[in-house]
């Protein structure tokens, strides 16, 4: 069979497919918006079952999709609604474990293909964790196809029961090669890449009070799983340095109250200054780039970070290592030491700062565009659903 295009063959009705999300993953988000976009704009139309809030946050309708509100919960008047939404649905492509796990008890035993993208590795300790691995296991025995975008998930799929786990190619929205290179390797000039081209640095830096000493950003919620207690214990080390830098954590979360507590209890150079919507122009006047994860699959920051090359200290978890490549410090997660000696190397080497952000260009090219990972999804529907004649 011919691969769905632009415009359905002739004597065939359009591709309906429908998008199940959870609502609460940004990456995952984001990427059901790009992927619905690049779909509608192939002639095949999309509907986007999410939560109200996920709606006004990515405005799936402003890309061309329909969307139903379904909430998160899996009781049984959500599960009805996405039913009802999948009725008359060609394929169901659902992101993450628990909108996999309700799009498989809403298919019951419809024939209707499901694939299902890992976007991240559930998180839980002791009953639960083994209620997840329940789920999982029900999930990908369910699924056509499971694609994971790390290779640590795919591994995961298969040894869960998966009958096809494969690699998945996901974009960073956004990034449509935004890293053009010169003949000599280097971010062409005029390119998004390009240090600083509108010269907001040294305001975004005076603006945060960091004029005149090293500026460290991590992003990410304010979540056990993502290192910020460790993160706390190399910034002691930081603050026998002269200038000291400093460092700022842009995210929310429960953790708030603990690490804010740290933080004036043991005079940490360390801010903590919320959710903020100006996250690409922090990280353009940072220094360095902090991810102390326990575990990542494709970080948005770590791309960002190469994008705007900045360089970046990240743990050596999951999918970081295939992501970055040499074009990052990795360093064990939960060593405080290491994280502090790998920051002062770096801010004490601009020769190596340097080498970094060139191999960040270089690794940040390579990297699969939008369009290249709505091809890759397209090319998975085409292998499940037949030609649909018109009726």
């Amino acid at each position: 069979m011919s691969p769905v295009s632009s415009n359905a063959p002739h004597g065939q009705s359009p591709l309906r497919t429908v998008q199940v999300l959870g609502g609460a993953n940004a990456g995952s988000s984001a990427h059901v918006r790009s992927l619905a976009e690049g779909l509608v704009a192939r002639g095949v139309r999309v509907t986007v079952c999410a939560p109200l809030e996920a709606d006004h946050a990515y405005d799936f309708t402003g890309a061309g999709a329909d969307h139903v509100p379904v909430p998160r919960s899996s009781d049984p008047v959500s599960v009805a609604a996405l039913r009802a939404a999948c009725a008359d649905a060609d394929l169901v492509h659902a992101h993450g474990l628990h909108a996999s796990f309700r799009s498989a008890l809403a298919l019951g035993g419809r024939s209707t293909p499901l694939v299902v993208t890992w976007h991240n590795r559930a998180r839980a300790e002791g009953a639960r964790a083994h209620l997840l691995r329940m789920l999982e296991r029900r999930v990908v025995k369910t699924a056509a196809v499971v694609l994971g975008t790390s290779s640590d998930l795919v591994d995961r799929a298969r040894l869960s029961g998966a009958r096809d786990a494969r690699l998945a190619a996901v974009g960073l929205p956004g990034q449509r090669r935004s890293c053009p290179l010169d003949p000599g390797g280097d971010a062409a000039e005029g390119s998004p890449c390009a240090d600083d081209p509108d010269g907001r640095r040294p305001k975004v830096r005076a603006e945060l009070g960091a004029t005149g000493r090293p500026l460290l950003i991590a992003v990410g919620s304010l979540d056990r799983h993502r290192g910020y207690d460790v993160l706390l214990d190399a910034a002691r080390a930081w603050r026998d340095l002269d200038p000291v830098p400093l460092v700022f954590v842009a995210g929310e979360g429960p953790l708030r109250p603990v690490l804010q507590r740290r933080i004036e209890d043991e005079g940490l150079p360390v801010r903590l200054i919320g959710r903020r919507e100006d996250v690409t122009e922090l990280l353009a006047a940072a220094d360095l780039a902090l991810l102390t994860s326990s575990w990542e699959s494709r970080s948005v920051l770590a791309q960002e970070a190469l994008h705007a090359r900045v360089p970046l200290v990240a743990t050596r978890v999951g999918g970081i290592p295939d992501l970055v490549g040499d074009a990052a410090e990795l360093v064990p997660y939960g060593d405080a030491e290491t994280l502090a000696h790998a920051v002062v190397r770096l801010l004490a080497d601009p020769g190596r700062r340097e080498l970094l952000r060139e191999r960040g260009v270089r690794q940040a090219a390579g990297w699969p565009t939008e369009d290249e990972t709505v091809a890759q999804v397209l090319s998975v529907y085409d292998e499940l659903t037949q030609p649909r004649p018109l009726v």
